[in-house]
């Protein structure tokens, strides 16, 4: 057998890579401001819904057996297939931080973060996945987003545009209360 074979056959044989699993979340995450896909309910098209369904379908077509313990954890901090953004939050990520240390450690599947004013005062988070370019000395740092509305389409923007021209509550800056910071899954840290 030669060299080549044998590595391929290893690498068949491994668990894939975070970096692999990343990548996938990136692209299915990307794929959704194409079209959505058929297999993300429409009951779930929202922030956290996007999050959810970018990892369940990378871990499915890379770890599978991942998913049979529930990649999520509750509030109790048990394993579930289901969590809301703020669940997301508190207990299947941590944070990185919110100033520009932190944003020089983000990668593909990271997460920024908000907590806004909704009606009746109660909070609303909302999620954003990162998407690191595999070039960056000539591409930037893009984020997608579904903005929680029904049938609202995903959106695609780049991270430092955001934090220079978005409107004051949606700038991902130290400076702004509403920014709860930049996030890791905690299996990744």
């Amino acid at each position: 057998m030669t060299g080549a074979l044998v590595a391929m056959l290893l690498f068949a044989s491994a668990e894939p890579s975070e970096a692999l699993l990343r990548q996938m979340i990136g692209d299915v995450a990307l794929a959704q401001v194409e079209r959505i896909s058929n297999d993300w309910h429409p009951e779930q098209r929202d922030c956290a819904g996007l999050v959810r369904f970018a990892y369940r379908a990378a871990f499915l077509a890379l770890r599978p057996a991942r998913l049979s313990e529930g990649l999520w954890r509750d509030r109790e901090g048990k394993a579930a297939a289901f969590a809301d953004a703020e669940t997301l939050l508190a207990h299947s990520f941590e944070t990185l931080g919110r100033g520009d240390e932190a944003r020089g450690l983000l990668q593909t599947g990271d997460l920024v973060a908000f907590r806004q004013i909704g009606d009746g005062d109660a909070p609303v988070f909302h999620l954003m996945v990162v998407i690191q370019p595999r070039d960056r000395a000539h591409a930037r740092t893009r984020v997608v987003y579904h903005p929680g509305s029904r049938g609202a389409e995903v959106r695609l923007g780049v991270l430092d545009e955001l934090a220079r021209d978005a409107p004051a509550e949606w700038r991902p800056v130290p400076e702004n209360t509403r920014f709860l910071g930049f996030y890791r899954f905690k299996e990744w840290r």
